[in-house]
């Protein structure tokens, strides 16, 4: 990821390399809680439903406590009965959105700050984004959390 914009002498073009020509997908999911960000998986190339569901299993499963509230986008890949049923196995419940509704989902505030953090980092590789969103990941305070959730509408006590 890199910059959209930036700064340059007056008078003088901006000039950064990046790269172009086929683009790669490389999917970022993670878990927004009060306690921070949690379970978080970068995948070198598409998400699927198995791929999601895996992760559900072994990574968020098993750092979700009883009480939480998971709030899925509505991508299809993030729904499913075997979803539904492994996180009402660990205690938590399942809140669907309606659709086209970005503002209630707490985790677009935070992902938008991820995303203008990467392009600074301006990392080029998987590798280096994965680094980059394991180091950034820890600048996501509880209190900055709380404020996300509060922000979509959540009551965050």
């Amino acid at each position: 990821m890199a910059r959209r914009h930036g700064w340059a002498p007056r008078g003088e073009r901006l000039r950064v390399g990046i790269p172009h020509g086929h683009w790669k997908t490389t999917p970022f999911v993670a878990g927004l809680t009060l306690r921070g960000m949690i379970a978080p998986l970068v995948l070198d190339g598409p998400i699927n439903r198995i791929a999601f569901e895996t992760d559900v299993e072994k990574v968020l499963s098993p750092e979700l406590r009883p009480g939480d509230i998971v709030v899925p986008d509505n991508l299809s890949s993030h729904k499913g009965p075997k979803m539904r049923a492994m996180i009402g196995a660990a205690g938590a419940s399942l809140l669907d959105l309606p659709p086209c509704s970005p503002d209630v989902n707490p985790i677009e505030n935070a992902s938008a700050k991820l995303r203008a953090l990467l392009r600074k980092a301006a990392k080029r590789t998987v590798d280096g984004l994965r680094t980059a969103i394991g180091r950034l990941l820890d600048t996501f305070t509880p209190q900055e959390c709380a404020n996300c959730s509060a922000a979509a509408g959540y009551d965050a006590t």
